[in-house]
């Protein structure tokens, strides 16, 4: 008979998940992805190996479920960052998102390249997971704000037929997976916005600018003001 969810077993087990996911964290900040082996979180909760398949089928399993963690977490700054500012112009929240995105990045570094690191499967292949769900419910915060903006004040967009049509064909996809939410010209904008602030942060989160920067802050606010004249906010 399976233990019911306030059962004195079921705590138990989610007592050792948080534990296995704090050893999981442990590892990855104090010495990087590669130490993070089923035994080697195994050794850190004080289990063998097999007895850490109890919990999870194997390491990329492991791996999917730390990393919702992450996601959750990110996503819960985010959120935070943009109910505080719920009576402000949704561009005004649009930036303070953007801001605590880059707080949470360059305070959790590893955790950071944990969670992009590796590669998103295209809608066809996506599957229900944990993880999958936890990077939609991120993925929303700033396309849910986005979508605000567009339908309150539209952004200048380019004219769909000047697309190149690979390009075109591509946006016309992605739309659709997000239901129509952006059409092809506007989801355009709003990943070209997204690619270039992730790019920055990527650069930033790895010292790949250190050779120019002591302090990225600046360049981040400019980056900022780029992608506010991009989406047509009043730069005040």
């Amino acid at each position: 008979m399976a233990a019911g969810p306030g059962s004195r077993q079921e705590r138990r087990r989610q007592d050792a998940l948080k534990e296995i996911h704090a050893a999981v964290r442990a590892l990855l900040v104090e010495q990087g992805s590669a130490a993070v082996t089923i035994n080697a979180v195994a050794r850190k909760v004080g289990m063998s190996g097999p007895a850490l398949y109890h919990y999870y089928a194997g390491h990329e399993e492991l791996v999917g479920a730390v990393t919702a963690d992450f996601f959750r977490e990110l996503t819960t700054v985010l959120e935070q960052a943009r109910d505080t500012h719920a009576a402000a112009p949704v561009g005004d929240r649009i930036l303070e998102v953007c801001r605590a995105l880059r707080t949470w990045a360059i305070t959790h570094p590893a955790e950071f390249g944990w969670i992009f690191a590796s590669p998103i499967a295209p809608p066809d292949r996506q599957q229900s997971s944990p993880r999958h769900e936890a990077g939609q419910r991120f993925e929303n915060v700033l396309l849910e704000l986005t979508t605000e903006l567009w339908r309150s004040k539209p952004f200048p967009v380019p004219d769909p037929s000047e697309l190149p049509p690979a390009l075109r064909k591509q946006l016309i996809a992605y739309s659709a997976t997000i239901e129509g939410r952006l059409p092809p010209e506007a989801a355009h904008v709003f990943l070209t916005c997204w690619t270039r602030l992730y790019g920055l942060l990527c650069m930033e989160v790895l010292h790949q600018l250190d050779f120019a920067y002591t302090d990225l802050e600046p360049v981040f606010e400019d980056c900022l003001l780029s992608l506010a004249d991009a989406l047509g906010l009043d730069r005040d």
